[in-house]
């Protein structure tokens, strides 16, 4: 049977929402979630082969079919990844411009009590860090720091994160104790985290700047080398002391450096050479020049086979 043409249709009666309002246009029927899963692992990809430009146009990409397909928590994810993408491009206006999208982004969908917040109070202070605004950043910690000791479920890597980014904050702001607290709990989860040594040889380096900034080079020398020594070992660039109680002894009755990570070590891989580069002018400034050319080689070689 032919349809009456003056029957009405849904278009005629139902006002088209509007892409500017996340309310309506979010909606479970409008929105098409974009592949987190394999971003992350393209962003990956190209931080391997250190194609930083591929990198921005990749997250830009996505951050435009997010927008398209309404999905906020896409846009969410992907306003984390430019704070740290600018972060580590030095980009300061496009990295608080992330900040703040991704800040309005937890109001909107009311997840300041999440993990995902945490997450994003964590990247956003350590941009604010890295940009020189440590009074915001520790503002932006403590936040964190509530919610992920507040929840059962946050995973120690969270947690590592988060207490070596407060500690280098609260060294800039000579709040001494209070770094030194962070870094000791920081080797304590990383220690019970696969790859987590990792981690734990950047929180010795900066556990040995601590040292410097509170007692100064001279009164510190021998707590900075064993810190020093501790991270190298870690990186797999010096040997390790014969048993883990005399690796710890290295230490003893100066800082509490927590247990010795009984988790695997780190695959050498994309990650592993960034980390390479990040620590090598450390050991470089306090005069570990085998040390840090062994880092940079190591990073070189590991890029070199990536095609990077």
């Amino acid at each position: 049977m032919e349809r009456d043409h003056r029957e009405l249709k849904r278009e005629d009666y139902v006002e088209p929402a509007c892409s500017c309002d996340p309310g309506e246009f979010a909606k479970a029927d409008r929105v098409k979630m974009i592949p987190q899963d394999r971003v992350v692992a393209k962003m990956n990809e190209l931080m391997g082969r250190r194609d930083y430009d591929g990198c921005e146009r990749l997250l830009k990409y996505w951050m435009d079919e997010a927008k398209l397909g309404a999905d906020l928590r896409g846009q969410l994810f992907l306003s984390n990844e430019m704070i740290g993408h600018y972060r580590k491009t030095g980009n300061r206006e496009a990295a608080f411009a992330a900040i703040e999208q991704a800040l309005g982004l937890i109001g909107t969908l009311s997840m300041e009590d999440t993990i995902s917040a945490g997450t994003t109070y964590v990247n956003a202070g350590t941009a604010c860090q890295a940009f020189s605004e440590p009074e915001r950043a520790y503002e932006m910690f403590l936040k964190a720091e509530e919610i992920y000791e507040g929840t059962d479920s946050t995973g120690p890597q969270l947690l590592g994160g988060l207490y070596n980014n407060m500690a280098l904050t609260c060294t800039a702001l000579c709040r001494y104790s209070d770094a030194r607290e962070r870094y000791e709990k920081a080797l304590v989860v990383m220690g019970r985290v696969p790859g987590g040594k990792l981690e734990q040889a950047i929180t010795y380096l900066n556990m040995a700047d601590l040292v410097k900034a509170e007692k100064g080079m001279e009164a510190g020398e021998q707590e900075i080398y064993s810190l020093l020594d501790r991270a190298a070992v870690l990186l797999d660039v010096l040997p390790a002391p014969d048993g883990a109680a005399q690796l710890e002894a290295e230490v003893s009755g100066t800082l509490d450096c927590g247990e010795v990570s009984e988790a695997p070590d780190a695959p050498k891989d994309g990650y592993y050479a960034f980390v390479c580069e990040k620590c090598a002018p450390v050991f470089s400034y306090y005069g570990y020049f085998r040390v840090a050319e062994k880092l940079q080689k190591a990073a070189e070689e590991i890029y070199r086979e990536s095609g990077a």
